[in-house]
């Protein structure tokens, strides 16, 4: 639930501001993109400056300054000094701004120099740039929300043997620092919200923006005459795939991870096999659903498993292509006709040899994320955004995949 004000004192003085309107702006908006959150935040900026000017009021103009502007950008310097410390400099006001920092922790193309080397950062180094923007508005923005589309350490969600809680101890932590709402996207396991109960949470689902880009990429897609199944990569994934499924009237399947539990390799106890349960796939279309493409071996062995079994066409749809062995082997199997296409949004850093390959496509996240801004901005209920089981209803009318 989108946390509106942290206590009495702080809605009092809303209000006392912009008079007794539920529908008045918090504050004027103010986005904060943390380093490697630039160029999204551009599109953002643009959508929001295009939303607002098509329902502008006298009445919100008159009253609440700064609501309608061309650049909703605060610029901010994340310096770094050359032992590799670093420091946050905003610079211009953000006073009484409803501030949101756009943080993307995944963006491995940004680097400083660290005793005279170049250094990558890293989701650590981004984390700790976030931090030090938090402390230089605290105090200052009437509230200050976290757009963090990949959730800092998520994959660490839940403790097995001596493991440290690191997804739930940063959650803690940037409550602590002051920050009202976290919005994120397809978090590893929501259940991570459970560390701030008192704190606005969302994970929020692509699903209806990666149908209609599978509509768009997709010639003569239909989900109808049982020739299309959602397969979920593994058991933690298989209520994601359900949704799918179920939304769109197909079929189901599941793998599951045969692992060597007597070893780790690279942290995880490998996997020996995947195992499919499921009906026949034979000259059925695959839709295989997860939340992240990591390395990619899982996926492309899937693939190839559904090939083996008389699959049509394979698809991938997940909402963070990380893809951080490279892309090579994926180009192999598109050139092998294991995959067709793979979608991916555009809510993290994407490498310039991964948009240009034939069997990627991207997902735009950037009109959304501007319209859960403006929401979030009027205190407006998110229901009808964050929930997409209508949205896709709809376009499957359109479609004439349902009457």
């Amino acid at each position: 639930m989108i946390s509106t004000s942290s206590n009495d004192e702080k809605s009092y003085s809303r209000y006392n501001q912009y008079g007794d309107n539920p529908m008045a702006p918090v504050g004027p908006i103010g986005l904060v993109p943390i380093k490697g959150s630039e160029d999204f935040t551009d599109q953002v900026n643009y959508y929001l400056n295009k939303r607002r000017s098509e329902y502008q009021q006298e009445v919100f103009i008159s009253k609440h300054p700064g609501f309608f502007r061309e650049d909703y950008k605060i610029a901010v310097n994340n310096a770094r000094f050359s032992s590799g410390e670093g420091k946050a400099v905003v610079q211009s006001s953000v006073r009484g701004h409803d501030l949101f920092i756009l943080a993307d922790v995944m963006n491995c193309s940004c680097t400083y120099k660290m005793f005279g080397y170049d250094n990558r950062m890293s989701p650590d180094d981004h984390y700790q740039d976030l931090k030090r923007v938090i402390l230089a508005c605290s105090g200052k923005a009437r509230r200050i929300n976290v757009i963090m589309p990949f959730l800092y350490e998520s994959r660490q969600h839940k403790r097995n043997a001596r493991e440290s809680l690191d997804c739930a101890f940063a959650l803690e932590e940037l409550y602590n620092l002051g920050v009202d709402n976290i919005i994120t996207f397809d978090a590893h396991d929501e259940r991570v919200a459970n560390a701030i109960p008192l704190s606005g949470f969302e994970s929020i689902s692509p699903t209806y923006q990666i149908i209609k880009e599978m509509y768009r990429q997709i010639p003569n897609l239909s989900f109808k005459n049982n020739k299309f199944m959602v397969v979920s990569p593994d058991e933690g994934g298989i209520t994601r795939a359900m949704y799918f499924a179920s939304i769109l009237g197909v079929p189901l399947g599941t793998f599951y991870k045969r692992r060597d539990y007597t070893k780790i390799v690279n942290g995880r106890n490998p996997i020996i096999a995947h195992e499919f349960l499921g009906d026949s796939v034979e000259g059925m279309d695959i839709l295989i659903v997860d939340d992240m493409i990591s390395s990619g071996d899982s996926m492309l062995d899937i693939g190839r498993e559904m090939k083996q079994r008389g699959a049509r066409n394979v698809y991938c749809a997940v909402t963070f292509g990380l893809f951080t062995e490279g892309i090579e082997h994926f180009n192999k199997a598109y050139e092998e006709g294991i995959i067709n296409k793979v979608f991916a949004t555009n809510l993290i850093y994407r490498r310039p040899d991964l948009l240009a390959a034939p069997w990627f496509a991207d997902v735009n996240m950037c009109k959304f994320v501007a319209l859960l801004i403006d929401a979030i901005n009027h205190d407006s209920s998110l229901a009808n955004l964050i929930n997409p089981t209508e949205k896709i209803k709809n376009l499957l009318r359109e479609k004439g995949e349902i009457s």
